[in-house]
């Protein structure tokens, strides 16, 4: 009689069943169930591991093994057998002494463009994405890890059903941005470099994997609409920040509004370092009495004030804009002494 007719009654997807190993190929091992009847383990379903292991190290001829039914097809006489499906998964294993979190050690077995495999106990590895090596971003996991090299590493997910473990290096330093969050606020000068040019402004690395965004309104004072032109990566510049939001990791800051700070802080600085305790208000003083006395009772004490409050604000603009600092104090000063004389000469003509 042929025994592969009623294969298909007999014998069930998923059933275990005991076996004896009859020979052993490249491509897997073939398992007599019954005289007549052998089915094929194929290297892939020998063991849990990623990596292909020759069917000679886990198989010896003759040996009697329990392996699992994944396939029948009786009219074409092929039976699939599985050897690693009667185990459990090392996965399974690993959940239950490790949660998320926990911290291993390990040995880096392979490298590739997306990341690099740990292996975390025999047969089991995990997948260490690029994402996860390093805060400061990285071309290629290479510059961070080399294969055979061991490590420490935090479990960050185990997915049974899906055979994925998910582990990070980056993680072992803490969060990043909750501490930067929690040292700057919104008016804070920081100082920054240019990653990336794009149509809606520049994306600058605050402090190693902390990068956040000036758009086109806060490049400068004039308007600015191709960032190629006017900036280059790796620029180094000081910006303000302008916005956080710490649940989204979003970082806004301002090249245009630090410029303006500093200016400000460089001029009151000039000020004050002057011998005579010089204010605005000594720097104005003539020209506010010379439009007082001008007037003649014409306009009201407020409006005098006004007239010079702007005055004195349009001249501030005036030296504030200007960019390289050490001319601020030669030209306030220059101004300065140019206004007092030429008042001083006018008053000699009315005289």
């Amino acid at each position: 009689p042929n025994p592969w007719e009623n294969v298909g009654e007999k014998y069930k997807i998923g059933q275990n069943i005991k076996g004896k190993v009859v020979s052993l190929a490249d491509f897997g091992a073939f398992v007599e169930l019954e005289k007549g009847v052998e089915g094929l383990i194929h290297v892939s379903d020998l063991t849990w591991t990623r990596k292909v292991v020759h069917p000679k190290k886990v198989l010896t001829p003759g040996e009697e093994v329990t392996v699992s039914i994944l396939n029948i097809n009786p009219s074409a006489k092929r039976i699939s057998l599985g050897l690693k499906q009667v185990m459990p998964h090392p996965l399974e294993l690993l959940k239950q002494k490790y949660s998320p979190g926990a911290r291993v050690k390990g040995t880096i077995t392979s490298i590739t463009d997306f990341g690099a495999f740990m292996e975390v106990e025999k047969g089991v590895e995990g997948l260490i994405h690029i994402s996860n090596i390093s805060w400061k971003k990285i071309k290629h996991p290479s510059e961070k890890l080399k294969a055979n090299e061991e490590v420490e590493a935090i479990i960050l997910n185990i997915d049974v059903e899906k055979q994925k473990l998910s582990l990070g290096i980056k993680q072992l330093e803490g969060d990043i941005w909750e501490d930067f969050f929690n040292r700057q606020k919104i008016g804070d000068l920081v100082k920054t470099k240019i990653v990336r040019l794009t149509d809606f402004g520049v994306f600058v690395e605050i402090t190693p994997g902390i990068e956040g965004i000036v758009f086109l309104s806060e490049l400068d004072e004039q308007k600015i609409e191709k960032p190629e032109e006017a900036f280059s990566q790796g620029e180094e510049r000081i910006a303000k920040i302008i916005k956080l939001n710490p649940k989204e990791k979003k970082i806004s800051l301002s090249f245009r509004q630090a410029l303006l700070e500093l200016q400000k802080l460089e001029y009151q600085k000039y000020l004050e370092s002057q011998d005579s305790k010089l204010t605005l208000g000594d720097v104005f003083k003539d020209h506010f009495e010379q439009i007082r006395s001008s007037r003649k009772g014409e306009k009201k004490e407020k409006e005098v004030k006004k007239e010079v409050k702007k005055e004195v604000k349009k001249e501030v603009k005036k030296e504030v804009k200007k960019k390289v600092k050490k001319k601020v104090k030669k030209k306030v000063k220059k101004e300065v002494k140019k206004e007092v004389k030429k008042k001083g000469e006018k008053k000699e003509k009315k005289r």
